[in-house]
């Protein structure tokens, strides 16, 4: 693998903001200011590409529900089926009422929400969320 040619650049920012900045990047582990404005760059271009409706993407549907719901594994394995774009699942006992789920799903931005909505969408499923990501250079 070649790395590629770095770039530096400056940015202006007030200190308040960079002192802020600066104890999220302490708390979070960071090194280095630029290692965090590289993941902030990313997680727009992420997003970017989540909006253009026509993108290949990948993300992840993360579900919690409730197994004693009558006929919610079968529906959410049902609709599992129906989908060729969810590439892979793993199931959780949470404890002895709560189940979760966990799906990757990729295809198309917009696809991609429609399969997670109807999942999120069915009948005792507590609580559900779209973890989007994509290919980021």
């Amino acid at each position: 693998m070649t790395r590629e040619p770095v770039e530096r650049f400056g940015v202006s920012i007030n200190q308040r903001l960079l002192r802020r900045f600066d104890k999220v990047l302490r708390e979070k582990g960071y090194g280095n200011r630029s290692e965090a404005i590289r993941d902030l760059i990313r997680d727009y271009l992420v997003e970017e590409e989540w909006r253009s409706s026509k993108a290949e993407v990948v993300g992840c549907a993360v579900l919690v529900y409730d197994h004693h719901v009558h006929g919610i594994s079968e529906r959410l394995t049902e609709t599992q089926h129906r989908y060729r774009n969810i590439v892979s699942s793993m199931h959780v006992h949470l404890d002895e009422e709560n189940c979760l789920e966990v799906l990757v799903i990729r295809g198309v931005a917009d696809e991609v929400k429609r399969i997670t909505d109807a999942l999120i969408s069915a009948r005792g499923v507590k609580h559900g969320k779209l973890v989007m990501s994509g290919k980021v250079e």
